[in-house]
C-alpha cells in the first residue's frame, strides 16, 4: 500500500516501527488510518488515537522522536492546511467574540479536572524547574522569578493580562505586597480566583484584555504589567494591539513581563487537532512576530528561554491526571481520557524535541537607565 509506505518513511527516520515492540512504536488497529493521515495528518493522528485506531505505550517519546528527527519535514502541507493559513491571514480568528470559544471549551471545564491535574499551585503554565524537585515548587519558583524579574516592590500596582486561576495575583499580593488588577474571560477561573484572593488587594475583571475601559477606566498607568500564558490566544492580527495596550497601561519607568509559548518559525495557524479539541483559535507566536509587534514601542531588556521545563511540567500534569482518573472518570468518558492523554503527552514530546519554546521577555518603554540586570 503506497499510503502506508509514505507514512512509514518519517517514522523510520525517527526510529519508530509500525506494529513494533518498542514502547514508542505505534500499533495500528485500523488500516484506514493511513489514507486519513495523508489527507489530514494532525486530525487523523489525534482523532484516530481517540477512536482507538492506533495506540502507543509511550506517546511522549513517540512524539519526541517524530519531532526531533523530522524537523525539516512539513506535515502541514495539505490543501486543508493551505486553506487554514489563507483564512487566518485574511480574517482575525482571535476577535473578541471568537476569544470566548477557548474559555467555553477549555478553561470552563470542570474545576475537578484542573484541581486534580495542576496541584496546589493551580498554575496552568510552565513551571520553573531550575532548583525545584516537585511541580508545586516549580510553580512557586516561576511566580517568584516573575516578581524578581520585574523588581516588584511593596505597594506596586500590577496589571495582569490573563489571570488564569488567580494564583499569581495571590502570590504577588501575599509575598511582595503588590496590588493586582487581573483580567480574564473565563467565568470558572474568575470565580475560583475571587475565592482564593478574598481579603487581598486583588481586583478581578471578567472581560477581554482589549476592554481597557473596564479594568482601567481612568487610564492610570500601572507600575508593572504581567502576562503569563495569554499571548498564545492573542493571534497574528492582534500582537501589535496587545503590545500597545501593555505600553499604554504602563508607567514610563515600569516593566512588562511577557511569558509565552513560542514557535521556531512564523506560522499562521495552530495544529488543527489542538485547535479543534483543546485551544480553539489559538496561535503560537514566533520571535519575529513578537519583535515586529513591539518595534518602536518597547526595549527588549531580557529574553529567557526555558522551553525544556515545559516537558517536565506537562509530564507532571499527566502523572496527576492519570493518578486521579479513578475519581475523574465519573464525570468524563474514556474518549476524553484518550484526548487529554494525547494532548499532554504529544505536547511534552514537542517541547522535549525543542520544537516549541517557552519565553519570558522583560520589556521597558524607554530602556532601563544604566541597564537591566538579568535574573535567573
Amino acid at each position: 500500500m503506497l499510503t502506508k509506505k509514505l507514512i512509514s518513511e518519517p517514522l523510520q527516520k525517527a526510529g519508530v516501527t509500525l506494529n513494533g515492540s518498542k514502547p514508542y512504536d505505534i500499533r495500528v488497529y485500523d488500516e484506514r488510518l493511513y489514507k486519513w493521515l495523508m489527507l489530514e495528518p494532525s486530525l487523523a493522528a489525534g482523532e484516530g488515537y481517540m477512536q482507538k485506531w492506533w495506540d502507543c505505550d509511550q506517546l511522549d517519546e513517540f512524539f519526541f522522536r517524530l519531532w526531533r528527527n523530522n524537523q525539516n519535514t512539513n506535515f502541514y502541507n495539505t490543501w486543508a492546511d493551505t486553506f487554514r493559513r489563507f483564512t487566518n491571514i485574511l480574517f482575525n480568528r482571535q476577535s473578541r467574540k471568537r476569544s470566548l470559544n477557548v474559555a467555553e471549551k477549555h478553561y470552563n471545564l470542570g474545576k475537578d479536572l484542573y484541581t486534580s491535574m495542576l496541584g496546589k499551585s493551580m498554575a496552568y503554565t510552565c513551571g520553573y524547574w531550575k532548583n525545584a524537585k516537585t511541580l508545586d515548587q516549580a510553580q512557586v519558583d516561576k511566580y517568584d522569578l516573575v516578581c524578581r524579574k520585574i523588581n516588584l516592590k511593596k505597594g506596586d500596582r500590577v496589571l495582569e493580562l490573563g489571570s488564569g486561576w488567580g494564583t499569581f495575583a495571590k502570590f504577588a499580593a501575599e509575598n511582595y505586597g503588590a496590588k493586582i488588577s487581573a483580567v480574564n474571560i473565563s467565568i470558572e477561573q474568575v470565580r475560583y480566583a475571587q475565592e482564593i484572593n478574598k481579603g487581598l488587594p486583588v481586583e478581578l475583571y471578567l472581560c477581554d484584555y482589549r476592554d481597557v475601559n473596564v479594568y482601567n477606566p481612568k487610564k492610570k498607568p500601572f507600575d508593572k504589567v504581567v502576562s503569563i500564558g495569554l499571548c498564545e490566544h492573542v493571534g497574528l492580527h492582534n500582537y501589535r494591539k496587545f503590545m500597545k495596550i501593555a505600553l499604554d497601561n504602563l508607567e514610563e519607568s515600569g516593566l512588562f513581563l511577557l511569558h509565552t509559548i513560542g514557535r521556531n518559525n512564523s506560522a499562521y495557524f495552530v495544529d488543527p487537532w489542538i485547535n479543534k479539541y483543546i485551544f480553539p483559535n489559538g496561535m503560537l507566536p514566533s520571535l519575529k512576530q513578537l519583535t515586529e509587534a513591539m518595534e518602536n514601542l518597547f526595549v527588549l531588556e531580557d529574553l529567557h528561554n526555558f522551553g525544556p521545563d515545559y516537558d517536565k511540567t506537562l509530564m507532571a500534569w499527566h502523572r496527576n491526571f492519570v493518578e486521579h482518573w479513578p475519581q475523574l472518570q465519573h464525570h468524563y468518558d474514556e474518549t476524553f481520557y484518550r484526548m487529554w492523554n494525547f494532548y499532554l503527552l504529544s505536547c511534552a514530546g514537542g517541547f522535549r524535541a525543542r520544537g516549541m519554546q517557552l519565553w519570558q521577555m522583560v520589556l521597558s518603554p524607554k530602556g532601563v537607565f544604566g541597564g537591566y540586570e538579568s535574573v535567573r
